[in-house]
């Protein structure tokens, strides 16, 4: 009899985790390829979930596909890892419980971290392979990703009429990771062919019976429930869970109101855990109605925003010649000399100052902290920079949630120099985002949504700047990745600094389609060795050769080479302004008297420009 005929007149208990059992075992390594080299484990832990009372159980085949063992170089192992699985829980059942295959998602809190196209081909591969060994069903469980679990589903109907499950994990309690409600999501499932439609992992059993109680009870299909033992706790570099199985006791009947004919156990759940289960819902019948709760609305946004104190950056250089000064917070703790060229650079009538984070991965003070004191005690817009190196998503979201209470609007986002070109080599990079998808983060909390979907309460009103490096080999490429970035919200564009008026002719040619604004950049060089520096020892700086030979003449005066950086970098100026409506200088080593010369050279020059255009038109009129 399939256990789908068993699902109509009563519930039936799946079994728990493989892994956590396996962990606690000492085995922190691919633990699929035990179904080969420590098989009578996996046996083991089988029978222990059928004497827990387990009516159906899963092969150790979560992570058996292609994508996921290339991590151990376990690619070409597929089919013999599917294959032992299979055949070892066939051996521990003795027909005395179903069999599932379980096929686990590849797409985490990344949804295009993996193209479609490699989890089909994976798919398949696997799929392929539990079907030829002969199993009672198909579970796809811990699907973050709506595409790729729909996607999934269609490929495993149309290859099999055997029962599926249909698993997904919720992102916040209620809702999928794009902010689909869960019950809608579960409706689809249902609609695509699925036999079981339910959750699993990430929470435990008080988060998803109450995800739950706003699902109605399937028409076609049936419920199922999958929870953590508890939320992880994380000690001397080992996880583990602490829900214990009286608490999962106390819950069985609960899941069994919310109308799930299918429960088991997910991370840190034991045969103890399924025991309770079982012994609870033991000849319990399960519930034909069900009276569900108002659905939540995943987009309830208050309509309050936060109040900038200006226009958006973007709207200003839209209107007329604008200038930004990067000046980096301080290495050390005495901020004396960055105030007091905080406060001269704003004397000069800059419209911002840029404040990079932890510029070539050395540390610095916060530029959120520095930023907060230019604006309140200087009277000077900050722009804080935002790097993809340094936060995980929730440092990410918690950095951004702080800028917004302190009312710093202007962000760059960007990825960030790897930590081991800076003070620490041996520091973590995190990279959770690109920069495509910090900006896509920026953009979502201005529409009052955590990069969870969870609501925030008020709309945030960042204006989000871009970070474009005309100084690679194809320009064209260079181009079209600010394309991408513009399809992901960027509002403008700051570039790396530009050495020649032939590169800023370039850039103005290749850009001139671009609607966003661009600030070209530019910085002072201030003697041959720095020079040099620049030229071959930074990433996304490139001199041009006759350059490098105008400062080699001063390689033994720094200061006529400082002053020869000045004028080279004045003449750029002459060209960028009669391209460009944005000039972005770039202070070196803190001396800021040099962007502040040319901050009022340019400022000149514009005044110039303006008159002259004005005169000409007195004449034409």
């Amino acid at each position: 009899m399939s256990f789908l005929t068993k699902l109509e007149n009563q519930i039936l208990i799946g079994d728990g985790a493989m892994g956590t059992l396996l962990y606690s075992y000492g085995k922190d390594i691919c633990l699929e390829e035990l179904n080969l080299s420590r098989p009578e484990q996996i046996t083991s832990i089988h029978q222990a979930y059928i004497d827990a009372g387990a009516d159906i159980i899963q092969t150790n085949t979560y992570a058996a596909n292609y994508l996921k063992l290339a991590r151990y170089g376990l690619e070409e192992l597929v089919k013999e890892i599917n294959t032992a699985a299979i055949r070892v829980a066939k051996q521990a059942t003795g027909g005395k419980s179903y069999i599932l295959g379980t096929i686990g998602g590849n797409r985490g809190i990344k949804p295009h971290s993996v193209h479609i196209e490699e989890i089909k081909r994976s798919f398949r591969e696997q799929l392929f392979c539990l079907l030829v060994e002969g199993v009672d069903g198909i579970l796809l469980e811990t699907y973050y990703d709506r595409e790729e679990i729909e996607t999934v589903l269609n490929i495993a109907r149309r290859e099999t009429e055997l029962p599926i499950i249909a698993q997904l994990s919720m992102q916040e309690v209620g809702f999928m990771q794009d902010h689909t409600p869960i019950s809608e999501a579960l409706g689809r499932l249902e609609d695509l062919g699925a036999d079981v439609i339910g959750l699993n992992c990430r929470l435990g059993p008080h988060h998803m019976l109450k995800a739950l109680e706003e699902v109605p009870l399937p028409k076609h299909s049936y419920l199922s429930a999958y929870p953590n033992a508890s939320l992880p706790t994380y000690t001397d570099g080992v996880f583990h869970y602490e829900g214990d199985a009286e608490y999962f006791r106390k819950s069985a009947m609960l899941f069994r109101d919310q109308g799930v004919r299918l429960l088991g156990g997910c991370c840190g759940t034991t045969p103890e855990h399924i025991r309770a289960f079982s012994e609870e819902l033991r000849n319990v019948a399960p519930i034909t109605q069900k009276t569900n709760k108002p659905k939540q609305q995943p987009i309830a946004i208050k309509p309050v925003t936060s109040k900038r104190d200006a226009p958006p950056l973007q709207d200003i250089v839209k209107e007329r010649p604008s200038i930004l000064v990067e000046l980096d917070s301080p290495r050390k703790l005495d901020t004396t000399r960055f105030f007091a060229g905080a406060k001269a650079l704003k004397e000069v009538g800059i419209d911002a100052i840029t404040l990079a984070d932890n510029s070539l991965a050395s540390p610095r003070i916060s530029n959120s902290a520095i930023g907060h004191l230019v604006k309140t005690q200087i009277g000077l817009r900050p722009l804080i920079h935002i790097t993809c190196r340094d936060r995980n998503i929730i440092g990410l979201q918690s950095h951004l949630m702080g800028l917004h209470t302190l009312g710093l609007n202007d962000v760059l986002a960007i990825t960030g120099d790897p930590a081991r070109v800076g003070d620490f080599p041996g520091a973590s990079s995190v990279y959770d985002v690109s920069s495509f998808e910090l900006i896509s983060m920026i953009k979502q909390l201005n529409e009052g949504l955590s990069s969870s979907g969870k609501d925030l309460g008020q709309k945030t009103s960042f204006s989000v700047a871009s970070a474009f490096n005309p100084n690679v080999r194809s320009l064209e490429k260079a181009v079209l990745r600010m394309e991408k970035k513009i399809a992901h919200g960027a509002d403008y564009f700051i570039t790396q600094p530009v050495f020649s008026e032939e590169k800023l002719l370039e850039v103005y040619e290749a850009t001139r389609h671009i609607k966003v604004p661009i600030y070209i950049g530019l910085m002072p060089l201030t003697s041959y060795k720095n020079t040099e520096f620049l030229h071959h020892e930074v990433p996304g700086i490139k001199i041009s050769d006759s350059i490098r030979e105008q400062m080699a003449k001063y390689k033994d005066d720094p200061n006529q080479a400082t002053r020869e950086g000045l004028a080279i970098t004045k003449a750029l100026v002459d060209t960028a302004i009669e391209l460009f409506n944005g000039i972005y200088f770039i202070t070196p080593f803190l001396r800021y008297e040099l962007t502040v010369e040319l901050a009022d050279y340019t400022n000149k020059r514009i005044a110039q420009l303006t008159r002259g255009k004005s005169n000409v038109q007195s004449i034409i009129q």
